[in-house]
């Protein structure tokens, strides 16, 4: 997408100058036909503009406002290869006819990947006296893209797509595709006869199955869906509606939660994020916590700028601008949040690229500012446009659409495989079934996952109350406490430490919480000690919080505490050892207003294991401390 607001002007000047009595010519059958052809550029009747400028031509292949005007009408037709031969023309004929003719020339070389000659005529159009500000930056603008294509050209990376096949792709187009977490659902924009609609997949046994129309409760029959955003676990869809009777601006943000088999009825995402303005191309964050979005409200750089919104108690806060190493005077569209939360693919044509709108990727710095963006490089990116990109959750592939490559017609999905330098961080996945231990029935149940070095909650959400299934995605580098709760059960406590982590295989687990009762107990697995010491270390903090929390909630309920070791070093020391990591936690649990009378404390050192003690993993599993209900 080009500066449109200087090409019009351009365009508009072209016709003016050219339009003066005084020519290059004193063929009057040439100058009958350049005034004709005027005449009908005013009418809009641009075929037989140009059909009369060539009659101009043939009279007199020396008129230049001929050949430049030619020129101009084949820009605004987009046949940039006949725009430049003309201009070429104008050039030999006479270098200093008009210094528009070189701006104007390299952006269209450019479109062509003419990218030596563009820079050639830029440093000439920059040559001239009196050049607008505006004018001067656009051309310093189109410099760098040159100076960027040419040396990406010269050092191309790795890019081999591969067509989706046709149980995704038709004759129809097919675009803007997002996958879930598990890369088991895609979900796209299908266009036919102009409207546009959502479709799904999923993937059996690694192959992807005919798609199937999404729901009828989202695509409508005269209003286009598009421009999407799936929940990593799949249960919340975000996308665009536009000039739908419930809007509130040309294009709003809708969101739909999916409800069984089928999605219910999406609502439009109220103010500050939808206004009377244009807000569309929704991202939402691995925690769904941060929406990314593209609206050209007030407050931005010009154009079309990414800004962000965050949820709070009270709903959807004021939208923050993502600042000026994001967003330019131009135009930056289809942000893509990686679930790492810190790696932002975007489209721009503002920063240097290869013509058009380039793909780009940010990472989020250590002072939480976006860093300056990357291009994807050549041949992701082409002199053409290209409009948007999502990831898997691993990282390892993008799918993307495009009607320059053998497809099965108009716009297909494509993936490839992502070079490993512009990859996100490593992130995996937690996906788990929660039900009843003794009915095994699903469980709808507050899942909470949180990074325990911070104490941050990175992901709160409840189990499908249908399945008892919930998805989660977790990044490396971090040691993650996970818990599942629900009134009238013990919670479920799990550790994943992902510390050195460089594998984005899943967690996949099967939780069955245990009711309230006598004598069933809970591992405590994100309660830490240092090696032969029993005072508790930060991490800890929310483990305990919690067990503070299920005591308030439950307030007849009297538990013992217990600490375990495994059979390493003298008995004794290990019984000692495991009634002072217990009485810590007892201590601990006091401090946070626990009435003592509610709680025992024992240590039991070696004489209890849950596991073998042969393996360091076994024996790590009886290094533990547990709590268990004596009464209710």
């Amino acid at each position: 997408m080009k500066n449109v607001i200087l090409l019009s002007l351009l365009l508009f000047l072209s016709v003016f100058v050219y339009g003066q009595q005084q020519y290059t010519t004193t063929n009057k059958e040439a100058i009958k036909y350049f005034a004709l052809a005027n005449q009908s550029i005013d009418e809009h009747q641009y075929d037989q503009a140009i059909a009369q400028l060539q009659k101009a031509i043939g009279e007199d292949n020396n008129f230049i406002e001929a050949h430049a005007q030619l020129g101009d009408i084949m820009h605004l037709q987009r046949n940039n290869k006949g725009a430049v031969e003309e201009f070429r023309k104008v050039i030999a004929l006479n270098p200093d006819f008009s210094r528009a003719v070189y701006i104007k020339i390299a952006d269209m070389e450019i479109s062509e990947s003419l990218y030596p000659d563009a820079l050639k005529h830029l440093q000439k159009y920059l040559s001239y006296a009196g050049i607008t500000e505006q004018n001067k930056f656009y051309a310093q603008k189109l410099i760098k893209d040159c100076i960027f294509s040419m040396e990406a050209l010269q050092h191309p990376i790795a890019f081999k797509p591969i067509n989706m096949g046709p149980n995704i792709n038709t004759a129809a187009d097919e675009y803007s595709p997002v996958s879930t977490a598990d890369d088991k659902t895609i979900i796209y924009t299908r266009q036919i006869a102009l409207n546009e609609d959502f479709y799904q997949s999923s993937k059996v046994n690694n192959e992807w199955q005919k798609s199937t129309y999404l729901s009828d409760k989202i695509n409508t029959p005269n209003y286009n869906e598009g421009s999407e955003s799936i929940s990593q676990d799949g249960k919340f869809l975000f996308f665009t509606g536009c000039n739908r009777p419930d809007g509130r601006g040309r294009c709003d943000i809708y969101v739909a939660q999916k409800k069984g088999d089928d999605w219910g009825k999406p609502f439009d995402l109220s103010p500050p994020v939808n206004t009377a303005g244009w807000e569309s191309q929704p991202s939402i964050s691995a925690d769904g916590r941060t929406l990314y979005f593209v609206s050209n409200r007030k407050g931005g750089y010009g154009g079309y700028d990414i800004w962000k919104s965050t949820l709070t108690e009270k709903g959807w806060g004021e939208p923050e601008n993502l600042g000026p190493n994001i967003n330019t005077s131009y135009n930056e569209q289809s942000p893509f949040i990686h679930p790492d939360d810190s790696t932002l693919y975007f489209c721009s044509n503002g920063w240097p690229g290869m013509g058009g709108q380039d793909l780009f990727v940010s990472r989020l710095g250590k002072d939480g500012k976006w860093q300056v963006p990357k291009n994807l490089g050549y041949p992701i990116n082409t002199n053409g446009d290209e409009s948007g990109l999502s990831l898997t959750a691993n990282g390892n592939f993008a799918f993307f659409s495009s009607n320059k490559l053998d497809g099965y017609g108009g716009f297909d999905i494509y993936t490839f495989e992502m070079p490993p330098e512009l990859r996100p961080h490593i992130v995996t996945y937690v996906k788990g079934f929660v039900s009843d231990a003794k009915t095994r029935q699903p469980l709808e149940s507050a899942v909470e996952i949180i990074a325990l070095e911070s104490n941050k909650s990175v992901y709160q959400d409840y189990s499908s109350g249908d399945r008892g299934d919930f998805l989660a995605t977790i990044s490396a580098g971090k040691n993650y406490g996970l818990n599942i709760s629900k009134p009238g059960y013990l919670f479920y406590s799990e550790n994943f430490s992902l510390v050195g982590h460089t594998s984005s295989n899943p967690f996949n687990i099967t939780v069955l919480l245990e009711p309230i009762e006598v004598g069933n107990k809970v591992i405590l697995k994100n309660i830490f000690f240092d090696t032969n010491k029993y005072q508790l270390e930060l991490e800890s903090r929310s483990e305990l919080q919690k067990l503070i929390e299920f005591m308030a909630l439950n307030p007849t309920v009297h538990i013992e505490i217990s600490g375990h070791t495994d059979n390493v070093g003298n008995d004794e020391l290990n019984k000692t050892l495991s009634e002072n990591r217990a009485k810590s936690v007892y201590d601990y649990l006091i401090s946070g207003k626990v009435d003592p009378s509610r709680m025992i404390y024992k240590g039991y050192g070696k004489t209890m294991p849950i596991a073998p003690n042969i393996t360091d993993e076994d024996r790590a599993k009886n290094r533990r401390t547990e709590f268990k209900i004596i009464a209710k």
